[in-house]
């Protein structure tokens, strides 16, 4: 009896080291709301905690860093991220990876009405698809957003204007490069695919590559 009742006190106590450990320490969670203290730029946020967030599936015009000059369209996609989504609450979804490498929590971010932002930003043409294995569970959602903002010339699709050219987009990355692009020539055969057009890259669903040609059109 006396045995039994060690045990049980042993567990009790393990246990409860465990758990506060667990709750001081605890990842973000699906079914949890965030308050949103701070907006980067349009496909980055700042939680209350201090955590920032990465929205998979898209990439939006940078803003100046760095040394290096904003893009087009690069603070009216922050400025439209801002009226979306700061000093509110929000819930994340997370995919297979839940980390990047510059250890930023990567979500798909969703408002109390259930708006989507990642999606938002794409229709309303203030980012584009940016398909990164192994988070594309809703890839094919975004994709079809894109389209949309690009039929409808919203956005960076806005005045769009480009001459016919060759390029080589790798099917397993979904990128696409300059044919004189280091990356683009390390295609292998069966993964390469030629657009005639930037457009005709982005409608089917390519980035480009940040090396050779990001920001271009």
């Amino acid at each position: 009896m006396i045995v039994r009742k060690y045990f049980i006190y042993l567990f009790v106590f393990f246990l409860t080291i465990f758990l506060s450990g667990f709750l001081s320490e605890r990842p973000l969670l699906a079914h949890e709301w965030f308050h949103v203290k701070w907006v980067n730029d349009g496909d980055t946020i700042v939680l209350a905690d201090g955590r920032h967030v990465r929205y998979i599936g898209i990439n939006a015009p940078e803003i100046d860093h760095e040394n290096k000059k904003a893009e087009l369209f690069g603070y009216e996609a922050k400025k439209y991220n801002k009226t979306l989504v700061l000093s509110k609450m929000v819930r994340l979804e997370f995919d297979k990876q839940t980390h990047d490498h510059y250890g930023r929590t990567l979500a798909y971010v969703f408002l109390s009405d259930g708006v989507f932002v990642n999606n938002v930003m794409i229709e309303q043409g203030y980012a584009y698809c940016l398909s990164r294995r192994p988070n594309i569970k809703y890839d094919q959602v975004l994709l079809q957003s894109q389209r949309d903002a690009m039929s409808a010339k919203r956005g960076i699709w806005s005045n769009w204007k480009e001459k016919k050219g060759r390029y080589w987009g790798n099917r397993r990355s979904k990128r696409f490069h300059y044919t004189t692009c280091a990356f683009g020539k390390r295609i292998a055969r069966e993964n390469k695919i030629v657009f005639l057009r930037i457009w005709d890259a982005f409608w089917a669903g390519y980035a480009p590559c940040k090396k050779c040609m990001a920001g271009e059109k």
